[in-house]
């Protein structure tokens, strides 16, 4: 009985820090620039 209510009160800590880091971050955007290039000449090699 100790063993589960551990396991509870662990998975309820879990769920509560996954709820705050959630609701805590930005979302944030892509980023604008930057990114794959076509390569010529010298580049290639």
């Amino acid at each position: 009985m100790r063993a589960l209510r551990r396991a509870g009160a662990a998975m309820l800590l879990a769920g509560l820090v996954g709820a705050l880091l959630r609701l805590r971050g930005t979302g944030g955007k892509p980023p604008q620039n930057g990114g794959w290039r076509e390569l010529a000449g010298d580049e290639l090699r």
